[in-house]
């Protein structure tokens, strides 16, 4: 049987379904090595990292709390940082708990800080990220990135939860957007 065809706007598949569930299981192993015998919360920011996280978590052989953070941008004209708000906060606190972030992609890390920020202000006993994508070409302020999959670079990528207009994040790939 032949790979489904790509859909339109996909310019090619820059990380395999397969690739990407190898990397996932070394970095849960990675996880659980750093985080074991002690109390790790995962907080996914929504929606971009659902994919990333279920997967994730799966391959974290420790037992895990689980959490989601929902954010918003405004107020920036396209491609330009905007104002970062939270939309949906945890539903639990993280006072005490060793926490790791989630995210789809760690860009200009101008969210990141934000969320970095945030969290710290609520007593966490650590706080880490961890990052299916990292776009360090991007930065425009320092993060520290504990855990990430892969790094990429400027292209605009889809699937495994990132999107374009709200389609795309069910592709079990990460694929490139054809340029416009």
């Amino acid at each position: 049987m032949s790979a489904p065809a790509a859909p339109p706007g996909i310019e090619r598949v820059l990380f395999s379904e397969e690739q990407i569930r190898e990397r996932i299981c070394e970095i849960g192993e990675s996880i659980a090595e750093r985080y074991r015998g002690r109390d790790l919360k995962l907080i996914g920011v929504l929606k971009g990292s659902i994919f990333f996280l279920t997967a994730l978590a799966q391959r974290i052989d420790i037992p895990i709390k689980v959490d989601l953070l929902g954010i918003s941008s405004f107020g920036a004209r396209k491609g330009a940082p905007g104002v970062v708000r939270i939309a949906k906060d945890l539903d639990d606190t993280i006072e005490g708990e060793d926490v790791l972030l989630i995210e789809d992609i760690v860009d200009t890390g101008l969210t990141t800080r934000y969320l970095l920020q945030t969290l710290a202000g609520r007593g966490p006993n650590s706080l880490a990220i961890c990052t299916l994508l990292d776009r360090t070409c991007r930065r425009i302020v320092q993060v520290p990135v504990e855990f990430r999959c892969f790094e990429i670079d400027e292209r605009f990528v889809v699937g495994f939860g990132l999107d374009y207009r709200q389609l795309y994040r069910n592709l079990p790939y990460l694929a490139v957007m054809k340029p416009d």
